[in-house]
């Protein structure tokens, strides 16, 4: 989908972005982490022509982007960004609408995407849409501007730091409904932060940077058990790194499951499946047992999971 072949960028005599090749495959989501000035955030500004490269090489499906229209090429890439950006004049769902206007969607088409973005983003369309910027909370606000870089259904989401601004709760929230949000669109997805821990919840691949250079380009899990140089072995941290490993698996991957679904016990104290390996295993130190049980969605109890299980065979 998004190909960089030695993409380099200067301002004057400062290299921000050195010679980088990066591929992020259809449906992925690709977060770049670094520091601050490490070029993660220029480097996603060229995807969109934000920037203009230097010199080197992006395409987009096999094209060129400097062959493409600027505004139709920006209108198939959905942008979030940290400050929101949305317009304090207008409600709630004309910037949501913004882009469908653009596209010259027929009003009853913009209006049932309005609503269905508002929805999947756990707001309200009766009550939220005809509210002004100014309304929302921190966490809505930003939710409107995801809404909003979805609304013309683009095949690429351009997200630049969008949860820095958030507290850790509602930052936390929101990088769930990503994560739910993508399991449903499957997007093609470039995602900025300076956060390792999110970036390891949210990546299927994450690309680290520093000093304007890939330093690694793998898989969350690939990254943690094999960083490729001290940097990056600094950046992850050493102290919890099993954790961190076992964040990046569900309760559903290790649980035995019952051949049938039974009735909880009043007051059973569990973990759902949804819950990561992490979790399960705080619980299980907090409440000094071996064995937990485990809930689905629904509520009902679908099996077990072992604190041997997960340390044995958990990351």
């Amino acid at each position: 989908m998004i190909e960089l072949k030695g993409v380099t960028r200067r301002f004057g005599d400062v290299v921000a972005v050195d010679n980088i090749d990066l591929t992020i495959e259809t449906g992925e989501v690709c977060v770049l982490v670094g520091s601050s000035g490490c070029g993660k955030s220029t480097t996603l500004r060229m995807i969109n022509r934000l920037l203009p490269r230097t010199s080197g090489e992006i395409l987009v499906d096999g094209e060129d982007i400097n062959k493409a229209d600027p505004e139709a090429l920006r209108l198939n890439m959905g942008y979030a960004i940290q400050s929101t950006g949305l317009f304090p004049h207008w409600t709630v769902a004309r910037n949501i609408g913004v882009v469908p206007d653009l596209l010259k969607w027929p009003s009853r088409k913009r209006d049932e995407r309005v609503n269905e973005l508002l929805t999947l983003l756990g707001l309200d369309p009766a009550t939220d849409a005809h509210k002004y910027p100014h309304q929302l909370s921190g966490g809505q606000a930003q939710r409107v501007g995801v809404a909003r870089a979805l609304a013309g259904d683009p095949n690429i989401l351009l997200m630049d730091e969008p949860f820095g601004a958030l507290d850790a709760i509602t930052r936390e929230n929101l990088q769930q409904e990503m994560l739910r949000i993508q399991r449903q669109l499957n997007k093609t997805t470039v995602f900025v932060t300076h956060d390792i821990d999110e970036a390891l919840k949210l990546a299927t691949r994450i690309a680290v940077m520093d000093q304007g250079r890939i330093i690694q380009h793998d898989t969350p899990e690939a990254i943690l058990r094999r960083p490729a140089s001290a940097f990056v072995e600094n950046l992850i941290g050493k102290g919890d790194r099993g954790l961190k490993l076992l964040a990046l698996r569900t309760v559903g991957d290790l649980m035995e499951r019952y051949p049938q679904p039974r009735r909880p016990e009043p007051y059973s104290n569990g973990v759902n499946e949804a819950d990561s390996l992490r979790v399960a295993l705080s619980v299980m130190v907090w409440q000094n047992s071996a064995e937990l049980p485990v809930f689905s969605e629904a509520g009902e109890e679908i099996g077990t999971v072992k604190r041997e299980q997960l340390l044995q065979g958990g990351a």
